[in-house]
């Protein structure tokens, strides 16, 4: 999230996207974070278990695990001639490319912005650099407790953080529960099927603000106001073999984001004059909304574990973690 709004070194770069009023700036904010909304999407609802196994009662698990969502080729780039703009136009000669996010670390096509009218004004900008990688990273920190019936819940929670004054305030909070079948259904004769079956769920929820300052003046209240929600279902079989227990599972997932520029914008429209900006982009979207498979392991040594996981979805993303707990 952080390298993908390069606050270290360009948000007036960024910012450049809300010369042209909030219309505008709303669609080509869309196109340049589309990569992050998916991204973010799709790790959101990953990592909550590795087996189908639920904990016994009050037996209970810490777990810290990272996602990598693979950002592809056509995702890389977007074209402003597609995007419906209504004031902005590629400059005579220039190119209609630009990088998303998670793009190549290089500035896009030279922009000239246009009046309500079709009139040229002499405010030309480049579409924003990305950060030059394609994965998407997030992070899961999770509690899990075993309950009765073969139930287990976990809580996933992290208190608002101020990484610094340029990177912003993120935190998390989510909640999830699984529950194992056969001892459900068949009772002590479980046993007799030799792996183990549960359907699980979750939901997820990312918020990050970053205080911004472009063109800034006294007063203006710029910043950034993020959510990014995720809610999953899965089915999940597995096999403990030992110490090793690898799974398997197919899911529906589905995420949404609320993003928001807030504050007042105020930029030099190049004869004499200048606009402002309140509030130029909100955008509230479904990004996510299928289905998912996983195939994955667990490696337990006695109080510690090893996890990892591939992920077959709209972006396809690689989970790696460790966890400290007592039972199974």
């Amino acid at each position: 999230m952080i390298a993908s709004f390069q606050v270290a070194n360009a948000q007036q770069n960024v910012g450049d996207l809300f010369k042209s009023g909030p219309a505008d700036a709303t669609k080509l904010v869309n196109a340049y974070f589309d990569p992050l909304y998916k991204g973010l999407g799709v790790g959101l609802s990953d990592g909550w278990t590795n087996t189908a196994k639920a904990k016994g009662f009050l037996k209970f698990e810490v777990r810290v695990s990272a996602s990598a969502a693979l950002v592809p080729q056509s995702a890389r780039t977007y074209d402003v001639n597609t995007l419906g703009l209504s004031n902005i136009k590629p400059a005579v000669g220039a190119s209609s490319i630009g990088p998303t996010a998670f793009g190549n670390d290089q500035d896009g096509g030279r922009m000239q912005i246009y009046t309500s009218n079709g009139i040229p004004t002499t405010t030309f900008f480049n579409l924003p650099q990305g950060v030059g990688f394609h994965v998407v990273p997030s992070a899961q920190i999770q509690a899990t407790v075993g309950l009765p019936k073969n139930i287990d819940i976990s809580v996933r929670a992290m208190p608002k953080v101020k990484l610094s004054d340029d990177l912003g305030s993120l935190s998390m909070i989510g909640v999830g529960a699984k529950i194992e079948l056969l001892p459900l259904l068949l009772g002590k004769s479980d046993k007799l099927i030799p792996v183990d079956i549960a359907l699980a769920g979750g939901f997820t929820q990312y918020k990050y603000t970053l205080a911004l300052n472009i063109n800034n003046t006294t007063n203006s209240d710029q910043k950034i106001d993020a959510k990014f929600n995720g809610v999953n279902f899965d089915a999940i079989v597995s096999k403990k073999i030992l110490f090793f227990t690898p799974f398997a599972s197919i899911g529906y997932q589905t995420s949404t984001t609320n993003l928001k520029a807030l504050g007042t914008y105020s930029f030099d429209t190049g004869n004499g004059t200048s606009v402002s900006y309140t509030d130029p982009v909100s955008v509230k979207q479904r990004d996510i909304d299928g289905l998912r498979a996983s195939l994955g392991f667990q490696l337990k040594f006695g109080f510690f574990k090893l996890y990892g996981s591939y992920t077959a979805a709209k972006y396809n993303l690689f989970n790696a973690g460790i966890g400290l707990g007592i039972g199974q």
